[in-house]
Parts: structure tokens; sequence; C-alpha cells
């Protein structure tokens, strides 16, 4: 786990290596164990490292082949690095380390760019060959790790943080209209390549991008996800079966694949105590962590799911650590919780995420969660309600998960931000590609690949290493990932969905667990605005950056104000609404408005 960056220039001019300095020290709490850059004419690399895997200096980067003059940074972990090693060294290669950066290194020098196939992991990275003049950049299948990209005509420069670039300088900072549209419609969530500015954008997942200093960049993409039944059709119980084998498969990988000890992100829902269940009996002295909010008082709301988490610590004899957080904690932490954001996030629980990171930090350099595994295996109760109704597909989609009507949208934003209903044509058009079965086998691959990467993966990236903590998410294993969209919807939405999880649980977790009602990650003090959350809210948007910034349209702002005033007309909905304005606008001036030109 790592931070990256790096410059390649197109004028023939040198990379300017203190811009790539610059985003390198931008980076630095990703990679507190070495700090790292390596240049050549018009080619500059920057890294941090973060030692999981090999923690000698052997393994620091950037690391060049001696053999093929190949350099490589790179962030992530390949899962599958020693079946690869011992591959590549029958082919006769050679190693001088003994983790995974270097199998990347040899495994191109044989295999050459379609290595990128043979990969199980999450990763990014750059990789320069000189021999070619060529950048390879190449991001991971579901997105976990990032690679943001600011290119002109001069030079591309590239790093695993949107603030990383914007250090460098240099970058268009304008708003991209089409990227607004998609973040208040589709909850924050951005699909690649765009981000919210117009001159930052991001390497789609399962691409990979060859960059040359004389000619014309190819982007390619080498995997997509079939969501269709096999023939013949496996039994329900071989389903079973193999979704057990799969499951503890990509839990061996995920935790055999570092050199120091993994715990487990334990919230005391199915998805976290199975893996729990699941590693008990393999791991000694097994380490987990709850983590859990003060409530309101006022009953509306529990705020922990200690029940549950200290029931399965107790079952299994885990060495387990609870944290309480009171709500003022919650609300001093939010302007350092957004100074960490690399792209805006609307969830409450990123805060959450910040603070169990920070905690689990202390102790840990890496840990397991059941992050996915809703949205693999149908998990969520949208999903039965789309397939009940009638309508196109996209009516159906939209009717449960856009946050807002385009109107809505042209009513909120100034109209020189206006676009036509761009996220409807791209849900409609990612809903009918081929390789689908039914309406829901379109919704669950749309979520798998395109909208769990900026929720929640991208929040369990960007907040865990921000404190220099890598979290792996067994659940969006690859082989697991396609066992499942190959079942049929129907049989994971039984039993209130997820019920391949709940078989393979049933006779590992107590069964209090198993058929517990589906809970979330609660912060209530942010889901109910009153008090100093709304003081924030307000004070931003009626700021002179907000109302010189001319984004949105004065007469909503004010109506969304005015509504707490009225108890009686207050919806969370409508909270909620007034969180996505004033979270953006906090964004911005956090991270635009002071960057550098």
């Amino acid at each position: 786990m790592c931070g990256i960056c790096g410059e390649m220039r197109f004028d023939g001019g040198q990379a300017d290596i203190r811009a790539v300095a610059r985003m390198r020290d931008a980076l630095a709490p990703r990679g507190p164990d070495h700090a790292g850059s390596w240049a050549k004419g018009v080619i500059a690399f920057g890294h941090r490292r973060l030692a999981i895997i090999d923690l000698s200096a052997s393994s620091d980067q950037p690391m060049t082949d001696a053999e093929t003059g190949c350099t490589l940074v790179f962030n992530g972990v390949i899962y599958n690095y020693r079946e690869l090693r011992a591959e590549l060294a029958s082919h006769g290669q050679r190693f001088v380390s003994q983790g995974d950066t270097e199998v990347i290194l040899k495994a191109y020098a044989v295999w050459g760019a379609e290595f990128v196939h043979r990969l199980e992991g999450m990763f990014a990275f750059a990789l320069w060959d000189p021999r070619t003049q060529t950048l390879l950049l190449a991001r991971d299948r579901f997105g976990m790790k990032p690679l943001y990209l600011a290119q002109d005509g001069k030079r591309l420069r590239f790093a695993s943080s949107l603030p990383a670039l914007l250090a460098a300088g240099g970058v268009d900072k304008s708003l991209d209209p089409v990227a607004l549209h998609h973040l208040f419609t589709l909850h924050a969530v951005v699909p690649a390549p765009h981000t919210i500015l117009r001159g930052v954008r991001k390497l789609q997942p399962a691409h990979v991008l060859r960059v040359r200093i004389d000619g014309p960049s190819e982007l390619s993409r080498y995997w997509a996800l079939q969501a269709t039944r096999p023939n013949p059709e496996p039994s329900e119980d071989a389903w079973i079966d193999r979704t057990r084998s799969s499951l503890c498969a990509a839990l061996d990988s995920h935790r055999l694949a570092a050199d120091v000890p993994v715990g487990v992100l334990l919230s005391g829902g199915l998805d976290s105590s199975l893996l729990v269940g699941l590693l008990a009996d393999h791991v000694r002295d097994l380490r987990t962590y709850s983590i859990g909010f003060e409530s309101l008082g006022d009953g509306t709301e529990k705020a922990d799911e200690f029940e549950y988490s200290d029931l399965v610590a107790q079952h299994f004899g885990t060495r387990h650590h609870k944290l309480l957080i009171p709500n003022d904690a919650v609300l001093e932490r939010l302007p350092h919780t957004i100074a960490r954001m690399t792209e805006p996030m609307f969830s409450h629980d990123v805060v959450a995420f910040d603070l169990l990171s920070e905690w689990v930090g202390h102790d840990v350099k890496a840990v397991l969660a059941g992050q996915g595994a809703d949205e693999v295996f149908a998990g969520y109760f949208w999903y039965p309600r789309m397939q009940a109704e009638h309508g196109t597909p996209l009516e159906r989609f939209s009717r449960h998960y856009f946050d807002r009507e385009h109107a809505e949208w042209l009513s909120m934003i100034e109209p020189a931000y206006h676009v036509p209903d761009v996220t409807a044509e791209l849900v409609e058009r990612a809903l009918a590609q081929p390789g689908a079965e039914t309406f829901l086998d379109q919704v669950l691959r749309l979520d798998v690949t395109t909208l769990i990467v900026d929720d929640p993966v991208k929040r369990v990236d960007n907040l865990p290493m921000a404190h220099a903590l890598e979290l792996r998410v067994p659940f969006l294993d690859r082989q697991l990932v396609e066992l499942a969209a190959a079942m049929p919807p129907a049989f994971r939405l039984r039993d209130g969905g997820k019920y391949p999880l709940k078989a393979v649980a049933r006779g590992i977790l107590p069964d209090a667990v198993i058929d517990r009602p589906k809970g979330y990650f609660p912060v209530p003090v942010l889901k109910h605005v009153r008090g100093a959350f709304l003081d924030r809210m307000r004070a931003l948007l009626n700021s002179h950056a907000c109302r010189n910034r001319g984004l949105y349209q004065r007469a909503y702002v004010d109506r969304l104000l005015a509504a707490p005033e009225a108890p009686e007309h207050f919806t969370r909905i409508q909270g909620s609404k007034l969180w996505h304005l004033a979270l953006l606008e906090w964004w911005l001036q956090t991270h635009v408005d002071g960057a550098p030109a």
C-alpha cells in the first residue's frame, strides 16, 4: 500500500522533479515508511511506501529492473504474487526482493503488457519502458486503488489522490458540469473518467492506458463482468459450496499476502462476522475492532451495534477492541475528514471511517472488512423493490437510486453549468450493455463495476490510507464476484438478500447474527440537521466564497435553509440535500480555492 505520482513530458523538456516532489509530499500519509523518487529526462516518478510485504529496503520504490531498464511505481497488493513469482522463476527470472513489486516488473519482462490479466489484487501502477519510450498505467478491476490524471499539451501527471495533483500546480480547477450532474444524482458517485474538476480525470477500473511520447495514447479494457448463467447450471447446494470455497480462498490470499499482522473491522453484521468466523480457527490471537457513536438521547436511533459485535467477539474469543465516539467529537472531526477527502463524498459514515482508521491504525497496518458483500450478493432493500416494479430498466432503477430528478437539478444549479440528463444517459447505456440476462443482473453488474467504485470503495481506500492503514475487501475478490454474478438473482435475494452468505454462515455464526435485521453504519448526529451542524452548513452556503462561486441558485438554497425553521415540513431528505450542497462547498473551499494555480 502506497502513494504514487509522476510526470511525463511530451515536448522534449525535462520532467519537473520539484512538482513531482510536491505531489509525493502530499501523499506522505499514505506511506510513512519510505519516500523515493526517480527521474530520467522526460519522465519522473515519486513514491511513498507503507511496508506490508517484504519490509526490507529491497522493495522500496521507485524500482528499476536491472535487465530491462523498466522502472515502476506501484500502489496496492498482488494477492497471487507468490504463485506468479514461482512461474516467472521457471522462465529464468531472478529476483532481488521478496515482495510483489518486483513481480510486476518481471511479469512485464516475460509477458509484456498482457501480464495485467494475470494479476489478482488491488492495484494502480505506472511502468516506464525506456526501450519503447512508453508509459503504462493500469488500475485494478474494481477500482480499489485510485489513479488520477492531469494532462495538457506539454505533459501528463498522475497521482494517487486528486489533492496531490493540485499540489503540483497547473491544473484546470474549473468545475465539470457532467461530474456535477453525476455527483448530485448518484449520491456523490462520479464514474471515471470524470472528476468534479475539468482538469483532473480518473483512469477507469479494469483499464490500461499506454502513453507514448511520439504517438497517440491507447486506452484498453482488460476485464468485464459477465452476469449470465452457466450451462448446465449448478444446484443450490453446489452454489453454496462454491461460495464457501471461493470466500475461503479469497480470505487466505488477502490474509497471507502480508508480513505484518492483519485484523478485521467487525461491525456486527453478517459480512464482517462471517470473515471473523472463517478466520478464527486459522489465526491465533485474531484482532477485531468495532466502533459506535453516542445516541442523540431522544430515542430516535441506536448508534452502535455492539450487541452483535460483542457476541461475535466473545463467540470466537478474538482480541477485541471497542471504541465509542461522542457526538461532539464527530462534529469536531468534520473539517479534518473533509481535508482528507480526495473527492467530495456525501455518506455520513465517511467521518466514521476517518475516526475508525486513525484508531485502528495505531494498532495494525492492515485490516480486512466486509464492504462489497451487499452489492455482490444483493443485500440492499432496494433490489427486490426494483425487481417488483414495472417500467423501463432506467425508470425502475432511478426511482430507488437517484437523489433528485433532472428538473430539480436544473433548479438547483446555475444555468451556466446546465447539461442534459447525462446521468440517465450513462445509466441507461450501462444497463443495456450485453452480458446480463435479466434486469436485476444489469443492476447488480452496474453496482459492482461502476457505482461501488465511488461508494464505498473510494472511502475505504481514501480514509484508511490517510492514516497509513491498508484495508482489504475479500468480498471483492475477482473469482468470488464472478461466481456471484453467475448466480440467478432470485437465489441471492432469497431470505431478505445475501442468501448464499447466510447459508455458508449457518452453523458457523450465532443465529442471532445471521437472522438480525440489516444494519447500517449510523452516525445520528449527522443525520439529524440541527444545532451546530446546521449552523455550519448555513455559514458555508451563505459565505462569500459560495456566493461568488455562482454554482447554486440562491432561491433553492434559501428554501432549504428555511426548512429547518419549520420542523413540521422538514424531512431527512431535505436535510440530506442541504448536506450535499454544503459538503461540496466545504470541499471546494478546503482543496481548490487555495490550491496552487
